[in-house]
């Protein structure tokens, strides 16, 4: 038996916390009561809309025995507690700062609780330690009423708290609370007795027989029950597996789960804290080192191994804690709420999920209960179209699941006189939440100055920091966006972040020169020392991780369309009904497992409803190349390569049944589609609530009357996307005889393809307006890139096209076509972004709204979250005016949507450029004839009626 003597140990250089002076004072005499208050704390703001529940605030109330105080409204419990705590320190005229404690107080507090553990009183009380004490009293033999001192290490967090102010090296590294359990009950000579070597703690003097009589008799009849739990070899070669815990709730468990990993006894057992959920019971259960390993003056927990081939990786990256040897994830333990031992079985299913709740796809892919078919999106779009948790929620699980800091959301006002829609270069008006003066909003702290931004309709930008639990920063992303909203700002901000982590789970090889790359495009600025500590353990385990993963998703929601698709067949008639981007598309879906050879099937993910919006990347690239080749009604079979073995085992209910499917060479991933609805773009939707005819009608009418103006035998469409325009222009009486089309999107394209060679080939059976026209070309190509065979066309069109480009391409764009393709009149159209605020208020919109989001018409700067930029009147006829000037071409301006005279101006902002002379031979390139930059898609002839690459 260990005896008694003042321990040798480090003490920090700090003054006790108000709560641990307290505590000192009054002991169990202080009674703190916490309090949730988000009502209370949205009323704190007013003026500010909250357009989303954030986390709880909390109040604090503490009784003393001589007096009663309230604290203010906070964040974390603990931060209430805390003011609670100072409050009362004021009333007794105790001040924290000048009553410095001796270096003994802390041990006198942690001895002090170390005995109240082992008391009649502790013993009858509803403590999750309580129940392993009365688990103990039924142990047999030499270890009857001995607890292991891990278990009160981890499960009694004042223990915790009071060797941390004892040890900052607690901090880090959690397991050194034992060996100062160990020397506090060492110094409780002839209260309890321990044992060095094996790492127990009993009390030395038996409990009354009436106290242990009502413990055990509350526990109820004894009975047994088979608890499915996770092995996880320390070997990587070994495969993670399920194993049954047969428990007696007359016995105790954790000998059962030493039992398991080979061990004698349960002292030689350490645990983690929870994994997932703060309220869950699921923790991991492995082997302790040797104990002189477990000394005050130990170095474990710096390095990631003791000794080669001891760190378990997997076990590691599961908990974010160096875990040696083989571990048994379980979901059991006592609670606050009973006495009986509380446990739930867990799957292969369960570890996968855990595994994937700490990749940020993974959090979104799990809250849309669509592991198969779901992904994080590439942009926040506005509140009426995101689908799955926010992204600043995801942020914050995501920290919490690597033992981070909460994320530090700063939102800053920026004053809307120095703000101009292009992107102006003026220096802006910051004000930082972090000063003095907030105000709480979602959670987070807000300036005054912002709150007075948001009265006055100013705008937003928002930073984040991450920092380690040990506050080293790791990552700062401090975007050049502005938003209308201050929660728009909060959630775009979190979303970059979000998009350049999980591009780093998903190839941890990257070099950091992409990665830094990367970061630098969506303004991340990341600390390479601090970054790569803090996520050490992710090195050592590649899960979730595509064969073919990049640095990062190209911006380009075109790229790569269905990659991985092996076969696609769509069935059912043309409805005419189709999605385009930005439009909600909703379908009904099931993923299955197959093995065609060996008519083996197995379902993995099925969902009656699902909604996503095209163009975000919200789902994989292989289901969304899918649905946008199809209609409302129509269905289609997919078949693809396998994704990541351990997306389909975190997907599958029975992983036994999935194993040897995935080992053939010839399983496959198979989806039928079905495609219910489609809901035009909120852009669309604006605009129609307005205009009727809808606005994008008026814009072909418009281009029509031109068209006849001109006599014009030939057309060119540049950014035709799916051929809307081009198919109109079908429904009516024209001089055209040759009509092209050019895009960069190949998968519009071929939609465009398919719904004018169905016109095409009727109309030419029948007396149609449209008989007239003899041939029709798509080609694939940039409309910035020159190609020669549009050169010299009657009319060319650019409808709501170059908002979709960089500004510097849109003069490009226009340097092109017109001193190169020289068409006789080019018409263009843009919103004017002036008119922006007739459409936000529109009463579609406001009907979207979420109830509790008083200005959710104001939620997006632009029409299309794809917009690049929207001029206003002025800015487009500069942009227009210069361009005529330099190639030779008047201009006049026009529009449709609202009016011209009338303040502020037309919705949709056009200009009509004509030639004024005949190009001159040497104004086009020598070699123009040899220029064919762009590919064809689709040609239709009125002779034989034949396409190609259709």
């Amino acid at each position: 038996m260990e005896t008694g003597g003042s321990p040798a140990v480090a003490v920090r250089n700090t003054v006790l916390t108000p709560k641990s002076i307290v505590y000192q004072k009054f002991g169990s005499k202080a009674s703190y009561e916490i309090e949730e208050i988000q009502e209370s704390a949205q009323n704190e703001c007013p003026g500010l809309a909250i357009t989303q529940k954030g986390p709880c605030l909390y109040r604090c109330s503490l009784q003393l025995p001589e007096i009663y105080v309230v604290s203010g409204i906070f964040k974390k419990k603990k931060e209430a507690e805390q003011n609670a705590a100072e409050l009362a320190l004021e009333k007794l005229g105790i001040n924290p700062t000048s009553s410095n404690p001796t270096q003994q107080d802390p041990w006198d507090a942690l001895v002090g609780r170390v005995k109240f553990l082992f008391s009649d009183e502790f013993l009858s009380s509803l403590h999750p330690l309580s129940g392993h004490l009365r688990a103990a009293l039924q142990r047999e033999g030499d270890l009857y009423g001995s607890i292991p001192a891990s278990v009160i290490a981890v499960l009694d967090a004042k223990v915790s708290s009071l060797s941390k102010v004892i040890d900052s090296k607690v901090e880090l590294n959690p397991y050194l609370v034992i060996p100062y359990v160990m020397k506090a009950a060492a110094q409780l000579s002839g209260i309890v007795i321990t044992s060095a070597e094996q790492h127990w703690i009993r009390r030395q003097n038996p409990y009354p027989p009436e106290i242990i009589d009502s413990a055990i008799e509350e526990s109820g009849s004894p009975r047994s029950f088979l608890i499915k739990a996770i092995y996880i070899p320390c070997s990587n070669e070994k495969t993670v597996d399920v194993v049954n815990l047969n428990v007696s709730s007359t016995g105790y468990y954790l000998d059962v789960v030493a039992n398991q990993l080979g061990l004698v006894e349960a002292s030689k057992v350490l645990i983690t804290r929870p994994i997932g959920k703060a309220s869950s019971e699921g923790r991991l259960y492995f082997p302790a080192l040797q104990a002189s390993l477990l000394e005050p003056s130990s170095d474990i927990g710096k390095n990631p191994c003791h000794s080669e081939g001891s760190c378990n990786a997997r076990a590691s990256y599961l908990s974010g804690e160096h875990i040696y040897g083989d571990a048994i994830f379980a979901s059991i333990g006592y609670t606050w709420k009973s006495k009986d031992l509380w446990h739930e079985d867990l799957s292969m299913q369960s570890y996968y999920r855990m595994l994937l709740g700490k990749v940020p796809s993974g959090v979104y892919k799990l809250s849309r209960g669509a592991i198969l078919t779901a992904d994080l999106p590439l942009a926040f779009t506005t509140r009426a179209n995101w689908r799955g948790s926010f992204p600043r929620d995801i942020l914050c699980a995501f920290c919490r699941q690597h033992h981070l800091s909460e994320p530090v959301l700063s939102p800053l006002s920026i004053s809307e006189a120095l703000c101009e829609p292009s992107g102006s270069h003026k220096k802006l008006k910051v004000i930082d939440s972090a000063v003095e003066g907030t105000h709480c909003v979602n959670g987070c702290a807000v300036a005054d100055g912002a709150k007075e931004a948001a009265e006055s309709g100013g705008m937003f930008r928002c930073e984040v920091k991450i920092n380690s639990k040990s506050q080293d920063l790791i990552i700062e992303c401090s975007p050049k966006e502005s938003y209308k909203k201050q929660s728009d700002s909060i959630q775009n901000a979190s979303l970059k972040v979000l998009l350049w982590l999980d591009a780093y789970f998903k190839n941890l090889d990257m070099p950091v020169e992409r990665l830094e790359s990367y970061a630098h495009e969506l303004d991340i600025k990341f600390y390479r020392q601090s970054f790569f500590k803090a996520f050490v353990l992710c090195q050592s385990i590649r899960m979730f991780q595509h064969s073919d993963s990049k640095e990062g998703r190209s911006h380009d929601s075109n790229s790569m369309p269905g990659h991985g698709i092996i076969s696609l067949d769509i069935v059912g008639p043309d409805s005419g009904v189709s999605p385009s981007n930005g439009s909600l598309s909703c379908i009904s879906y099931s993923a299955t497992l197959v093995i065609e050879s060996e008519k083996k099937r197995e379902l993995l993910e099925s969902s009656d409803e699902f909604e996503f919006e095209i163009g975000s990347r919200s789902v994989i690239s292989q289901v969304e190349a899918a649905v946008t080749q199809m209609t409302v009604g129509q269905s289609a079979f997919l078949c693809m390569n396998l994704p990541p073995q351990d997306f389909v085992l975190a997907a599958a209910d029975d992983s036994g049944n999935m194993l040897p499917l995935l080992s053939s060479k010839d399983c496959r991933l198979q989806y039928t589609i079905t495609l219910i609805r489609v809901t035009e773009p909120l852009e669309d939707r604006m605009e129609q609530a307005l205009f009727s005819p809808p606005l994008s009608k008026q814009r072909v009418e418009y281009a029509l009357q031109h068209i006849k103006q001109s006599c014009a035998a030939n057309l060119v469409d540049f950014g035709c996307g799916s051929g809307s325009l081009l198919d109109s222009l079908l429904n009516y009486q024209t001089s055209l005889e040759k009509i092209v089309g050019v895009d960069i999107s190949h998968k519009s394209l071929i939609r465009a393809a398919k719904t004018l060679h169905s016109k095409l080939n009727t109309n030419s059976d029948a007396d149609v307006p449209s008989k007239g026209i003899t041939s029709a070309i798509l080609y694939d190509g940039s409309i910035t890139g020159f190609d020669s065979r549009l050169c010299g066309f009657d009319i060319g069109t650019c409808l709501e096209v170059i908002e979709h480009m960089e500004e510097d391409q849109a003069w490009l764009f226009g340097h092109v076509v017109l001193s190169y393709f020289c068409p006789k009149v080019l018409i263009v159209s843009t919103p004017n972004y002036e008119y922006n605020v007739i459409l936000q208020r529109s009463n579609l919109s406001s009907q979207e709204e979420d109830p509790d989001d008083k200005t959710q018409s104001q939620s997006s700067k632009f029409r299309n979250h794809d917009h690049k930029f929207e001029w206003t009147r002025e800015q487009f006829n500069h942009w227009a005016t210069d361009l005529a000037t330099e190639h030779n071409y008047s201009v006049e301006f026009s529009g449709v949507g609202g009016s011209g005279d009338i303040e502020p101006g037309f919705a949709s902002q056009i200009a009509v450029f004509r030639r004024e002379t005949s190009p001159l031979v040497d104004d086009s390139p020598k070699v123009a004839d040899l220029e064919h930059q762009y590919n064809v898609v689709w040609e239709w002839d009125s002779n034989n009626r034949s396409c190609s690459a259709f």
